[in-house]
């Protein structure tokens, strides 16, 4: 895959948030971290959350029922910032990786600017790898 020179990416997973661009050529790209903001996950569509504590049964048996919700309403408010930076040019192309569910998630979440800007999605958790290795893969 050809990475154009400037290109975000988007390193997400149900818990994690990663941000580079292509600082490099397209050919030889060389990804360069940038500053991840503080997102709170506020959007909890994906369902109803409970709101009171775990139960007994919960808390010995590791139940974790909101985890799905949390991570849901994490790439929600993922997809929320780059939908701004789409929308405010700060960002005009964008590759997304995600885990396969965390990308599923997203996608109802899209942006239609961010649609059009859209490099590429590829359907991998990449995030906490090195990005020489995610470079590799990417460009594979």
């Amino acid at each position: 895959m050809l990475l154009p020179n400037g290109t975000v990416f988007a390193i997400v997973d149900g818990e994690n948030f990663e941000l580079y661009r292509n600082t490099g050529a397209e050919a030889e790209p060389r990804l360069a971290a940038m500053d991840v903001p503080e997102l709170e996950a506020t959007n909890f569509s994906a369902g109803a959350r409970r709101l009171d504590g775990p139960t007994r049964h919960q808390a010995r048996t590791g139940d974790g029922s909101n985890d799905a919700l949390d991570e849901s309403a994490h790439v929600a408010a993922v997809t929320g910032w780059l939908n701004s930076q789409v929308l405010s040019r700060e960002i005009d192309q964008l590759v997304v990786v995600a885990d396969p569910r965390s990308l599923g998630e997203m996608r109802r979440h899209y942006h239609k600017q961010l649609k059009d800007v859209l490099v590429a999605e590829v359907p991998k958790n990449l995030a906490g790898r090195p990005a020489q290795e995610i470079t590799r893969i990417l460009h594979g």
